[in-house]
């Protein structure tokens, strides 16, 4: 069976201060970097704790954010958040296109082939330039790399915890 469910969804990483009123810089780390402009609070996650903050302001800067959270108001306030991950609960994620999955929808299924055979399950989604990449771990201690490919993957059932892909030749040859 898959595992329980995140109840939060990593959006970005705080980097360094930005200012001098305890902006902080944000590498994002979600496909709708916008988001950051209508959030109106997030998670900080550091360590072992989880911490809400509203977002008081978000602008977008190139490939980086600068966000100013409640409560964080001096450069020495924001160094001691560095390195959190803001995260936002699961009601809040933007919808996908249809076939289109979050990464953590598919870590976790369980692989077979369209005749039935056991692969294993999904442990990592590698992003590629052309097309993600499924890694499969079986039990035995065996790996694949599929690619997310709808010739090769042919149902996704996030509900079932199931892939099922029909594999090309040489896709499950042993090295």
């Amino acid at each position: 069976m898959r595992s329980v469910d995140q109840q939060y969804i990593t959006i970005g990483e705080i980097g360094a201060p930005h200012g001098l009123r305890g902006e902080v810089r944000v590498i994002p780390l979600t496909d709708f970097p916008e988001r950051f402009k209508t959030t109106e609070q997030v998670f900080l996650s550091l360590g072992n704790s989880l911490l809400k903050k509203a977002v008081e302001s978000a602008v977008i800067q190139q490939n980086r954010i600068v966000l100013k959270l409640e409560g964080i108001d001096s450069p020495e306030q924001a160094r001691q958040f560095r390195g959190a991950l803001l995260q936002v609960s699961r009601q809040e994620l933007w919808p996908l296109q249809d076939g289109a999955y979050y990464h953590f929808e598919i870590v976790g299924l369980k692989v077979v082939t369209v005749d039935g055979t056991a692969l294993g399950e999904v442990t990592e989604v590698l992003t590629t330039g052309g097309n993600d990449v499924y890694v499969v771990k079986g039990g035995l201690g065996q790996e694949y790399l599929v690619p997310a490919l709808r010739s090769i993957v042919k149902k996704i059932d996030t509900g079932a915890g199931l892939m099922i892909i029909e594999p090309s030749p040489g896709l499950l040859d042993k090295e």
